[in-house]
């Protein structure tokens, strides 16, 4: 992960993200303290972390440590829990439990920017009112990243927006946005059936399929997920979900997509590869040079 992390810096990107999901990787703490000794200018960040498994005094405790090991190029992202707290029979933080623990960290964590990640208009507020910056967890949808700026500027003006969308580089859609079926899937089964509907994608997929583990987003065999998920998503759907939601294209493309979304008011990208288990090695080798 650290060698990762370096090899993004070289290659010019801005910012490595970490997730903290403790059943599915890697501790995201002692991962960026791995990767901060083997920086010296690429930011690093969580992706997210969250106040249920983790009380925000220990959060706290973490974020300062990785802070002083990265002077200024620390960001913590959090978010309200999902893969952390789901597999282990927890729920995830509600708006209000967010908003006091993103106040708590904003006071025990001085100097360190707090990043509120959040799809839905409540915890976008949240967001916007004690956020330092917000990670926007929809996709690169148009109509969805103007209407969560919106809502975050009604409520206040964070310094920056992060767009979180899958990526990949490809000369062929048809082929490869089948593998984003299980993302679609995801999507539908937690609550975004009316944005991909919007979309024209009309998909109804169950609360629970136990075929795949531990979840559609992050499934284990990926292959198996892609063929499950087509039950519900077909190749079209595929298609028209990487088009509008995700940066799927040449490098061009992808380059042309970003800069229509700097337009908007967005401030970043992180951009995910399709594998929750391996590193992004192709994706960043193949951007790399087109956006240095």
């Amino acid at each position: 992960m650290a060698d990762a992390a370096r090899r993004a810096e070289d290659l010019g990107f801005d910012d490595v993200w970490i997730p903290d999901s403790q059943t599915l990787w890697r501790d995201a703490y002692v991962t960026l303290a791995c990767a901060a000794l083997r920086t010296t200018r690429v930011r690093l960040g969580t992706a997210v972390t969250n106040l249920v498994t983790r009380h925000p005094s220990v959060v706290a405790a973490a974020a300062r440590t990785v802070a002083e090991l990265a002077p200024d190029r620390f960001v913590l992202g959090v978010g309200v829990g999902n893969s952390s707290v789901e597999p282990i029979g927890l729920r995830s933080s509600t708006t209000a439990e967010l908003r006091a623990g993103v106040a708590a960290l904003r006071d025990a964590t001085p100097g360190v920017p707090v990043h509120v990640a959040a799809s839905g208009p409540r915890n976008l507020a949240v967001g916007g009112e004690l956020g330092d910056g917000v990670i926007l967890l929809a996709g690169a949808s148009v109509p969805l990243v103007e209407a969560a700026l919106a809502t975050v500027g009604a409520h206040g003006a964070p310094a920056e927006v992060t767009v979180s969308a899958f990526c990949q580089v490809t000369d062929d859609l048809e082929r490869d946005a089948r593998a984003l079926k299980p993302v679609c899937a995801a999507m539908a089964q937690k609550g975004g059936a009316g944005a991909l509907a919007a979309a024209g994608i009309d998909v109804e997929v169950p609360r629970r399929v136990p075929e795949v583990t531990p979840d559609l987003l992050h499934a284990e065999d990926w292959a198996h997920a892609v063929e499950v998920c087509s039950a519900w998503v077909s190749d079209a759907d595929a298609v028209r979900f990487a088009r509008e939601f995700c940066l799927y294209g040449t490098a061009v493309e992808i380059a042309d997509r970003m800069a229509g979304l700097e337009r908007l008011g967005v401030t970043g990208v992180l951009l995910q590869h399709v594998g929750s288990y391996t590193l992004p090695h192709e994706l960043m080798e193949s951007l790399g040079k087109v956006l240095a």
